[in-house]
């Protein structure tokens, strides 16, 4: 079982339909996490779902976004704060001379967690730090205002698990 169950209780999308294709090594779930920049953040705000791309890091255990502290993706994080997440690398397509036997080359990674709005300020920056660090080598300081204008979000993982085709 994946270690990031938090609990016992059967997570209910833990179980894998197509095993073959499952990525069980945490080694190469980890690798796809840190590869890529951009995450999809999955919301659900009672029965509407909401979904939005974000730049992430990840530290290992938690994964962090950062956010202006108003708009559709707070509100509903602060009505409901579990949230899905997707990571996908490598695209392309395995072509096959049936039109139905097309699939999606990738790597992928689909996580479960819950949200938690981050006030310790050492802990913001040095997530933002890694957030900013994708995608620049240059070293920055937050102005107290800019700090106190921006949510940061980290996303405590219950189950993460991982699934590749075409490699």
């Amino acid at each position: 079982m994946n270690e990031f169950i938090q609990d016992k209780t059967p997570h209910p999308h833990s179980m894998m339909r197509r095993k073959e294709r499952e990525i069980t090594d945490r080694k190469e779930i980890d690798e796809i996490v840190y590869s890529a920049k951009v995450m999809h953040l999955a919301l659900s705000d009672q029965n509407t779902p909401f979904l939005v791309p974000v730049f992430y890091t990840y530290n290992g255990s938690s994964i962090y976004f950062h956010s202006a502290k108003a708009g559709t993706k707070i509100e509903i994080l602060k009505r409901n704060n579990k949230v899905c997440f997707a990571i996908s690398i490598d695209h392309g397509v395995i072509e096959s001379d049936t039109a139905c036997d097309f699939e999606a080359k990738h790597r992928t990674v689909i996580g479960f967690g819950k949200a938690v709005f981050v006030e310790n300020e050492e802990e913001k920056i040095e997530a933002l730090n890694r957030i900013v660090g994708l995608f620049t080598d240059k070293e920055f300081e937050f102005p107290k205002g800019n700090l106190n204008a921006t949510a940061l979000i980290r996303i405590d993982i219950d189950l993460i698990k991982g699934k590749k085709h075409g490699f």
